[in-house]
């Protein structure tokens, strides 16, 4: 009972209280770049969910059966840059076999996951950490849920802020910043929760 507890711990705080985007700061190239449209941020948060998610699950592993009992835990963010790559590429061919438009329209910003430093950050803070290859794999699952509620969350604001009268000085990215930023705001309220 007390595992399942704390798995739920996890969920929640990785996926709200710590969000990666609006309390870490972390990923927020594809973040700004990717949330025009709610669909291709959708798309890409979903993307970003399978990544982390089997990064997770797979630099876990890695880490835990090989390079802690080969003594190779220096070499950890390598391995783990190897292991994010190498699923990006697979995620991308994926996309580009079965889901052209989306491929198109995430462009550049899907293979920048790769340095998208939310993944590796993921990684890293479950070694941190200390969590088992279950708590790992949860912590990387809130982890870009709560990425994507923010991404989906942001782009549904930008779609309506497209219609709306802003200050010439303010069109562009210097709303979004400002738009971000009392997400930003907004989602400490979640800090209560712990």
């Amino acid at each position: 009972m007390k595992t399942i507890a704390e798995l739920l711990t996890i969920l929640v705080t990785s996926s709200l209280i710590n969000n990666v985007v609006l309390s870490q700061f972390l990923g927020l190239c594809p973040f700004l770049g990717v949330s025009k449209k709610t669909d291709t941020a959708l798309g890409m948060g979903l993307a970003l969910t399978f990544v982390i998610t089997l990064s997770s699950a797979v630099c876990g592993l890695i880490y835990k059966f090989i390079l802690i009992p080969l003594d190779l835990a220096y070499l950890q963010t390598i391995v783990f840059i190897l292991i994010i790559a190498m699923l990006v590429q697979f995620v991308e061919m994926v996309l580009k076999k079965y889901m052209v438009s989306l491929y198109k329209a995430l462009g550049v910003y899907l293979p920048l996951i790769t340095t998208n430093c939310a993944v590796l950050g993921v990684a890293l803070l479950n070694v941190q950490n200390d969590y088992n290859i279950v708590q790992g794999i949860v912590n990387g699952f809130a982890t870009a849920i709560g990425f994507t509620i923010s991404i989906v969350i942001l782009a549904g604001i930008r779609e309506k802020m497209y219609y709306n009268d802003v200050p010439e000085s303010f069109k562009g990215m210097p709303i979004v910043l400002i738009t971000a930023g009392l997400m930003a705001i907004a989602f400490t309220g979640f800090s209560g929760l712990r």
